[in-house]
């Protein structure tokens, strides 16, 4: 389906008809590989071929969009053409512009009550959540253990010193080695330096909410990230490296021996089959001066736009697509976590691998929850690498403080 195709603001009539039958409109991104076997389509498909037998009068059609072409869908909703259900980014700014139905008018009392409360709570403006989590993943450090052991490392780093120590070490291997890889290139910047912001008691806000990008703690840890780029304990010009296509490739071809990552990377590490699962290791990010605390969890959400005025026939999709068995085919899928607490259980019981991450969970950090954070982080993905390959720290996170707290 066209992007065009979409239903547009206003069209509450749009998809309805004298029979009483209604159309929602479904777009979602693709997390697995566009037109392959893997898909987001077959799995959203399979989902709406069972719903519709439950409910023949409720047809939902599914558009799936690729990851690198996502700008076409702030395209489309800057154009007013409204999908009835989206799942993307966090509701702040979309509520805030009164596009959004609140969640209690299109989801049940008992499915809300089952997300998970720190994801929860990120979907709330002025105390009303607009959106809900649907899948949700943790950060840790991975290890390259045959490259630690090539180098003579005896145990995963703790603190950035020891980082900073081992991925020397790692870098004198020769053959084209990566110590540690930094991919504050455009795909996920943001998360690659807020887990470096966090092992220094930094982060994007302070305590009461409002943007500190610039603080003296956030300054210090980008000369320090400057200092190993210098060095060449990673790659040369992480600014214009991503996270999937460079740093996970990397380390699933043995070439990269740590890097930050989430569940999501043991699939291309198994695809890669250069490293068996005794190859590698999984450990707390480290900190300054130890490892952090609280891990980064992340997630991703549904939202529903007010513009179809199909508020009954949306609740009824919802409910029916939270189900347990639908969360954990597309963790399973897709190597992610649940956003329920249902699922999370259900899931953690049967793979050790995924409950390790979901330990993490319940007292993570997560992303602010302000109503520009949207168009903030696509500044944070396009800008905040050059603070670590010789720009001056202090101008660069100097200039996204103050595109933060103007366009607040």
């Amino acid at each position: 389906m066209a992007l065009t195709a979409c239903s547009s603001s206003g069209s509450k009539s749009s998809g309805s008809s004298s029979s009483g039958n209604v159309t929602l409109k479904l777009l979602a991104p693709d997390y697995g590989t566009p037109g392959g076997p893997d898909s987001s389509q077959k799995y959203w498909q399979g989902i709406v071929d069972d719903f519709h037998k439950a409910n023949p009068t409720i047809t939902v059609q599914v558009q799936i969009v690729a990851w690198t072409n996502w700008d076409q869908v702030a395209t489309q909703l800057q154009n007013k053409q409204y999908p009835d259900i989206l799942l993307g980014d966090a509701p702040q700014e979309l509520a805030a512009s009164n596009l959004l139905y609140p969640l209690t008018d299109v989801m049940s009392a008992s499915t809300i009550s089952n997300l998970i409360p720190v994801f929860a709570k990120q979907e709330e403006t002025d105390g009303v959540a607009y959106g809900a989590p649907f899948t949700t993943s943790s950060r840790a450090l991975f290890y390259n253990k045959k490259l630690f052991a090539a180098a003579k490392i005896a145990s995963p780093p703790k603190t950035w010193a020891d980082i900073q120590t081992d991925a020397a070490k790692i870098k004198a291997l020769g053959n084209g080695t990566i110590g540690y890889g930094l991919p504050l290139g455009p795909e996920e910047a943001q998360a690659e330096a807020y887990l470096w912001m966090l092992g220094n008691g930094g982060g994007y806000v302070d305590s009461s909410g409002k943007y500190d990008i610039n603080s003296a703690n956030n300054i210090e840890t980008f000369n320090f990230l400057t200092s190993m780029v210098k060095a060449g304990d990673t790659e040369p010009s992480p600014a214009t490296v991503n996270r999937t296509k460079d740093i996970w490739a990397g380390f699933a071809d043995g070439t990269v021996g740590m890097a930050g990552g989430s569940g999501a990377l043991i699939p291309s590490i198994t695809k890669a089959g250069k490293l068996t699962k005794d190859d590698y290791g999984v450990v707390t990010m480290p900190g300054k001066t130890g490892p952090l605390t609280q891990a980064l969890a992340v997630h991703d959400d549904i939202t529903a736009f007010k513009s179809g005025g199909h508020a009954a026939q949306i609740k009824q999709f919802l409910d029916f697509a939270y189900a347990d068995k639908y969360q954990i085919q597309f963790d399973n899928e897709y190597s992610l976590l649940p956003a329920t607490t249902s699922a999370s259980q259900s899931l953690s019981a049967s793979d050790p691998v995924a409950a390790g991450f979901l330990a993490t969970v319940p007292n993570a950090v997560v992303y602010p929850t302000n109503s520009n954070w949207d168009t903030l982080k696509s500044k944070i993905q396009q800008t905040i690498g050059t603070a670590a390959q010789g720009t001056d720290p202090s101008k660069v996170l100097g200039a996204l403080q103050t595109f933060a707290t103007a366009n607040n």
